[in-house]
């Protein structure tokens, strides 16, 4: 027997004859089923219908590890590599063992750490191809660890320190969420990994934060201005989302600030003026109205 994959997370639950009932990350309201209902897969089937793995340097000291054609939510993880060996940050349905061999010669990997439970992934499988030392997963979230493992460790600690990286909680999608701070990245200026703890918009040039990104439910300003305290201490020039095209290239601290200060004016602004009829009012409007 081998693991169960959710066909639409693409998280992995225990080896069973048949699988789970439900996928309890999907069924949650950040999540979903799909309206033909719940469909699970394997690694085994995945690979007879064509997915391999894919590896991209995306810049010294950082390798981007992906599944092609993309499955699940489509993510991909990221591998911060220095002297002291490799933290993954994130996970995908799949890992190949050609790619993991790739990933143990660069160093020994020291954790698997995440930015939230819907990026997940295979993580057992990959903990156990890649020889990782600890599952790291934050105890407020464990319930959402569907997979059991004697490799997971919980954590308490809003900042862990892994050698040169940190993984610090900021909350706001789960109570859990987490960024990964790299501050030797980008050539010394600073990277953050975000997953979608703060998501890169389509422009490339802000974030944004959610309770509910499929279904379009905002965060508090509170939890919102929580997450920007987290952010302030943090030094970063660069920051990558959980997509190969998330991407900020420069000036990614400013961009947050800017765009989340925007999301803040949004959702604290008074109701738009409308005119008498129900329209919007200002230039334009009496063009409009005929």
């Amino acid at each position: 027997m081998e693991p169960w994959l959710c066909a639409t997370c693409g998280v992995e639950y225990d080896p069973a004859p048949s699988p789970p009932s439900a996928c309890w990350i999907c069924e949650d309201e950040r999540q979903w089923v799909p309206r033909d209902g719940q469909r699970w897969t394997t690694a085994s089937e995945l690979r007879r219908a064509g997915y391999r793995s894919s590896l991209r340097w995306l810049e010294e000291g950082l390798l981007g590890i992906g599944v092609e054609p993309a499955v699940g939510i489509g993510q991909r993880a990221l591998a911060v590599v220095d002297d002291r060996g490799v933290v993954v940050f994130d996970a995908a349905p799949l890992l190949d063992e050609d790619a993991a061999a790739t990933i143990r010669s660069l160093g020994p990997v020291v954790a698997l750490c995440f930015s939230h439970p819907h990026f997940y992934g295979a993580a057992v499988t990959w903990a156990e191809l890649l020889g990782a030392e600890r599952i790291l997963v934050p105890r407020v979230d464990a319930a959402w660890f569907v997979r059991s493992s004697e490799r997971v460790a919980l954590y308490d600690d809003d900042v862990v320190e892994l050698g040169e990286v940190e993984l610090r909680r900021i909350g706001g999608h789960f109570p859990g969420s987490s960024v990964l701070w790299w501050p030797g990245g980008a050539e010394g200026r600073g990277v953050l990994l975000t997953g979608d703890s703060l998501s890169v918009n389509a422009r490339g040039d802000g974030v944004t934060v959610m309770w509910s990104f499929p279904n379009h439910l905002p965060l508090a300003p509170q939890v919102v201005e929580a997450i920007l305290a987290h952010i302030e201490p943090l030094c970063f020039d660069r920051l990558y989302g959980g997509w190969w095209d998330s991407v900020i290239p420069s000036a990614a601290k400013e961009a947050v600030y800017r765009s989340l200060g925007r999301y803040l004016e949004l959702l604290t602004m008074p109701p738009t003026v409308t005119g008498p009829a129900g329209g919007p009012t200002g230039p334009g409007a009496e063009d409009a109205s005929g």
